[in-house]
């Protein structure tokens, strides 16, 4: 593949994943809905409130017969919100009444208790009230055929009510991009273990799992593999068969056991150089009909990888927003070597944008720390205090 410049290699990997972007819809559960998007328009089937009812705890009465309160009437029954036979109201009594319980027929008004004063046989209502006050109408909310959502919405716990309202038990929304991980190395054991001497703790699984899931993907295997190529191209077979995108870590520079390469190469992966720090040793493959991008190893490489190259594609396969880059002035000055476009860990500051830390692709630390990645161009070696700079939010 040779050297390419950054906006070379992102033209190439969204090629390789434009068919991500149209995924077929599917139905799913309100219970499992929450945080998807929409694939269609939502209309209501029934009208909401589904029947006249109580907006408050009270009396139901007709107008007429509290035109001339205070006036005192016999109570001849409670109605309580649930399934009950209809109820229907003489005029000239009064009917104790629960919030939400069905209107009884022939009542139109509502006198909430504390306008009153009575027991269970009688009551005495100390100001008139109008028809139609402390009524809820039906389809006073909602009318059948209503659009509540559109298509493109991400669904939250707000959107999940109301459709529940309607009756909706399920919804048609966009599917989520399966995503595969796989990361290389024999130094790598779990976080949580004893290491022996020469191992490390295995961050870019979890880090490229969890970026996947936060930005829509549905992540359907998570596997580690060491320096064997029959053991990556086991677990590689299995990612395949699973997920629409496979995502590795390590094994693609130029060392003596770099088994992403060894083995996706020959499969027609390109594997070369971008001009960028941290992050340049890139490889892109398509194995079965599923493309495979292959980042380094180091942890801020995959990180910063990961937001370059997977995330905006992710998302638009989600159905979810992109990520919108902006501009800051630099709260001090920087340098940056020629020809490299650099991402260098800051943090926003006020008004401002200050670095983190250095560029070295190792400080994992810095990451955690940093909120943005500030977008240091190739061609540019040095900024001072105030400039503009592109920065991307993490």
């Amino acid at each position: 593949m040779g050297v390419r410049s950054v906006e070379e290699y992102t033209a190439h990997v969204a090629e390789l994943l434009s068919p991500l972007l149209s995924p077929p819809p599917v139905r799913v559960d309100l219970s499992d809905a929450l945080g998807r998007v929409l694939a269609e328009d939502v209309h209501s089937p029934v009208d909401l409130p589904l029947f006249r009812n109580s907006q408050m705890d009270g009396y139901a009465v007709d107008a007429a017969s509290v035109a001339a309160a205070p006036v005192t009437l016999p109570v001849l029954g409670v109605l309580a919100a649930g399934p009950a036979a209809p109820a229907r109201h003489t005029p000239g009594t009064a009917l104790r009444i629960m919030t939400g319980a069905a209107l009884p027929e022939g009542a139109d008004a509502i006198v909430p208790v504390e306008d009153t004063a009575g027991d269970h046989r009688s009551v005495t209502v100390h100001r008139a009230r109008e028809a139609g006050e402390f009524v809820r109408e039906r389809g006073s909310d909602v009318r059948a055929g209503m659009l509540l959502l559109s298509s493109g919405n991400r669904l939250e716990p707000r959107h999940l009510a109301v459709l529940a309202a309607v009756g909706l038990g399920a919804v048609v929304v966009r599917r989520r991009p399966r995503v595969a991980v796989i990361t290389t190395g024999a130094e790598l054991v779990d976080a949580g273990t004893t290491p022996k001497p020469g191992q490390i703790f295995d961050s870019n699984g979890l880090a490229l799992a969890s970026g996947a899931r936060a930005n829509g993907a549905d992540v359907v295997v998570v596997q580690r593999s060491s320096d064997d190529p029959g053991v990556f191209r086991a677990l590689l077979a299995r990612a395949v068969s699973a997920a629409d995108l496979v995502l590795t870590s390590g094994g693609v520079s130029m060392g003596d056991f770099e088994v992403v390469k060894d083995v996706l190469a020959p499969l027609g992966g390109q594997f070369g150089h971008i001009a960028m720090q941290p992050g340049g040793p890139q490889g892109a493959t398509v194995v079965d009909g599923v493309p495979v991008l292959s980042f380094p190893g180091n942890p801020v490489s995959t990180l910063v990888s990961f937001e370059m190259f997977a995330r905006p594609h992710l998302r638009a396969a989600a159905g979810l927003p992109a990520t919108e880059h902006y501009t800051l002035p630099l709260a001090g000055p920087l340098r940056s070597p020629q020809g490299k476009r650099q991402f260098l860990r800051g943090r926003v500051a006020g008004d401002a944008v200050e670095l983190v830390s250095g560029p070295g692709s190792h400080l994992v630390a810095a990451m955690a720390w940093a909120d943005v990645l500030i977008d240091v161009p190739a061609d540019v070696t040095a900024l001072d205090t105030g400039e503009l700079v592109k920065v991307v939010p993490l």
